[in-house]
């Protein structure tokens, strides 16, 4: 045993360390002026997916039903393996429109939808919670066993100061500031570290037991495929583990990659889309490797007679009844680790797309709110704490709860209502905002009623008729057995009908709703930026007059940053801005590039507060003179001209009269014109392979008509050599 003090030390030291290393690693990117990192730190950082459900909680399913924990990891490993399909168009994707969440992400595909994105962070807060209170428990009741040697449960002194250390942890490492990128260079990295840690942890007790418990390798594998440890082995231990096996893959399939914890790490701090090709190897091997052994770890525990009860810290119980303090002290800080990682990259997560998607707009929208907007990091601390008290309320709530073995599911198939959104997005045209909007609505409230609500009955909430009965007497509408379809394990249950409402509201949806101009043009423009192409900077126009002056727009600029960032951010990012341009020294620009000084502004703001809102924020802020306004016109006018021919449709010249008649429909214009401009590009590079195409038909056909005239004057001078001949003969008889 080990006193709390001691305990609380070397956490406190350990903790020290991870803040020393990330502190090092920023001040170097700050020195560097970029926040990159290397492949294989951005490789390690992706197993934040195992959490303290893998370090713990796949020993104990082992222990129960032997071969099923590996379903959660086999469908990873076959989403792993189409990254190149599914990931590198993601990251492009962030790229270009400089997304800063799942939720930024599924509402830019969207045509920028302030609702979808509302929704899709309503449903990872609701579904994240259950899980981030599952790594709260493995933290107290850890320190509790090697502290007192028994669980008494979460709640108490322990949990109370768990809690309050991991709301530090997440505002130290995850939102100590407001970084225009969303990244965070010093948390990837101790990401990284804790992730070896607890590979490094895991390995060491399963080295342990497989040395010291069985006696060697072989002994192992003796003792696992015969006597009273061979049900470890089965992959089906019980009725129905088939459909869970199934359901477990699907769940990871999805999990590993639409998480949000996993998105930010593997799309919002990729800095580099070759980095994938490293973690496509590197992370699967990390997977197998700290599950490598699980059976081991599981077989000790049940041959050392502990309680099957407590199979999930088998772990921790091995070393500590065999009297090994430093190994048990390492295998600690290791499921320390597993747990920290997840709760510090899904809060800081949630806690961004909460304040970017649900409080910015209300603060947008009233007035008497409007100066929080500038408290935007103040927001997120507030929303951190929030979100780990519920949690921790949730494990206190639930503690006693069998539930609490599968709660890390409960959250994979909340989060699987993101797929048929985001997965059509990439790879479906028609696929739109009101398809996408209903099969998210109508899939999570078919996960609140078939998974979520049987939870809540279970604990007493609700009548347990409910179950039995079903609502109003109505057996057909039975939480776990809807339209009286029964047998199905509650999970497989739950995500069979959650993704057969979801899909079918989605292609439905889609398949009805006619999408306007804009989200048409979006959709295209989204798409494009996922496909392998190299990006080349835009060369400036340079014939257009330049007199709009350039430090109103500047000082414009800066006001409208410092809504959101501090006024030393926004007066860098302006500055970095003006330098990219190359206009620091001008004192007028042309109309062009008081375009690409706007977008520019977009892609920082949306760093900030999500593409959506940095949108909607400079459609309310960017104001245009009349000259600017008309020459925007007159600019668009010409661009869509060059588009569609030689005249303009009454649709095309319909959108610039409309923005001619605010400052906010001007900002639109300014994103179609840039959309056209890229339409134009794509056009003009499609138009020179076709010149290069017709000169090459063009060189053959000179080449053919040479070869003719060589041919033909052949032909003539065989013709006059026949007639001189036949002359001859002629002459020779004249009969």
């Amino acid at each position: 045993m080990f006193s709390p003090t001691t305990v609380t030390l070397v956490v406190l030291l350990y903790m020290g360390i991870l803040f020393s290393i990330a502190q090092w690693v920023e001040k170097r990117a700050e020195r560097n002026g970029q926040a990159k990192h290397g492949p294989w730190v951005y490789s390690l950082s992706l197993a934040v997916y195992a959490t303290s459900w893998t370090f713990y909680g796949s020993v104990g399913l082992a222990s129960h039903s032997g071969l099923l924990f590996v379903g959660i990891y086999a469908g990873a490993l076959i989403a792993i393996a189409c990254w190149w399909l599914i990931l590198r168009p993601m990251v492009a994707a962030k790229e270009t429109f400089h997304i800063t969440s799942i939720a930024d992400f599924i509402s830019t595909r969207y045509n920028r939808s302030q609702t979808i994105a509302a929704a899709v962070t309503l449903i990872a807060l609701i579904g994240a919670l259950p899980y981030i209170s599952l790594q709260l428990e493995a933290i107290i009741s850890s320190f509790n066993l090697i502290t007192s040697g028994n669980n008494p449960g979460v709640g108490g002194f322990t949990g109370l100061m768990v809690t309050l250390v991991m709301i530090a942890f997440t505002i130290l490492f995850g939102a100590r500031r407001l970084d225009p990128t969303e990244r965070h260079p010093g948390m990837i990295t101790v990401l990284a570290v804790e992730c070896v840690v607890k590979l490094v942890a895991f390995v060491a007790i399963g080295a342990f037991v497989t040395v010291t418990v069985f006696g060697g390798l072989s002994p192992l594998i003796e003792r696992l495929t015969e006597g009273d440890l061979r049900h470890l082995t089965r992959i089906s231990s019980y009725q129905g583990d088939d459909l869970t096996w199934l359901t477990f893959i699907v769940l990871s399939f999805a999990g590993v990659q639409l998480l949000p914890r996993q998105f930010h790490v593997a799309v919002v701090e990729n800095s580099d889309q070759q980095h994938i090709k490293t973690a496509m190897w590197l992370f699967p091997l990390y997977l197998i490797l700290i599950n490598l052994f699980v059976l081991p770890i599981a077989g000790a525990g049940l041959i050392s007679d502990l309680p099957l009860g407590m199979a999930d810290f088998y772990v921790l119980l091995i070393p500590q009844q065999a009297g090994e303090q430093a190994l048990t002290l390492l295998v600690f800080i290791g499921g320390f680790s597993a747990a920290t990682a997840m709760v510090l990259v899904t809060t800081m997560t949630l806690a961004t797309m909460a304040s970017n998607h649900l409080l910015l707009p209300l603060f947008e929208r009233t007035p008497s709110l409007r100066r929080a907007r500038g408290s935007l990091l103040q927001v997120r601390w507030v929303l951190i704490a929030l979100i780990l008290t519920c949690a921790y309320s949730f494990a206190v709530e639930f503690a006693d709860s069998y539930l609490l073995v599968t709660i890390g599911l409960l959250s994979f198939a909340a989060v699987l209502q993101f797929a048929p959104a985001l997965f059509g997005g990439l790879f479906w045209q028609r696929g739109n905002s009101a398809g996408a909007l209903a099969g998210l609505c109508g899939g999570f409230l078919v996960w609140c009623y078939t998974l979520a609500l049987p939870t809540f009955i279970r604990q007493g909430w609700y009548e347990p008729s409910l179950l039995t009965e079903g609502p109003w007497g109505l057996a057909l509408l039975r939480p776990e057995a809807l339209l009286g379809i029964e047998g199905l394990p509650s999970l497989t249950h739950s995500v069979a009908w959650s993704m057969l409402i979801n899909i079918g509201a989605y292609v439905l949806g889609s398949l009805l709703y006619s999408p306007g101009k804009g989200e048409r043009t979006l959709t295209s423009d989204f798409l494009a930026a996922m496909l392998p192409q190299q990006h080349h900077s835009r060369a400036r126009h340079t014939g257009l007059h330049a007199y709009i002056e350039l430090e109103p727009k500047v000082a414009e600029a800066r006001s409208l940053l410092a809504k959101y960032l501090s006024s030393d951010k926004a007066d860098a990012a302006v500055h970095n801005l003006m330098t990219d341009l190359q206009v620091l020294d001008k004192p007028h620009i042309t109309i062009i590039e008081l375009v690409e000084f706007h977008r520019t502004l977009e892609h920082i703001l949306a760093g900030a507060i999500g593409a959506a809102s940095a949108h909607s924020a400079l459609d309310a802020s960017i104001h245009y003179s009349d000259r600017e306004a008309a020459d925007l016109k007159a600019l668009y006018s010409h661009i869509v001209n060059e588009l569609n021919g030689s005249h303009l449709s009454a649709a095309a010249l319909k959108g610039p009269s409309a923005a001619a008649k605010g400052s906010a429909d001007h900002y639109g214009m300014v994103s179609e014109l840039q959309r056209n401009i890229e339409k134009l590009e794509q056009r003009i590079k499609q138009q020179k392979n076709e010149i290069a195409q017709l000169e090459t038909k063009l060189e053959e056909r000179y080449t053919d008509i040479f070869r003719y005239r060589i041919d033909a004057q052949k032909l003539l001078q065989e013709n006059e050599l026949l007639r001189k001949e036949l002359g001859a003969l002629r002459t020779e008889d004249p009969l």
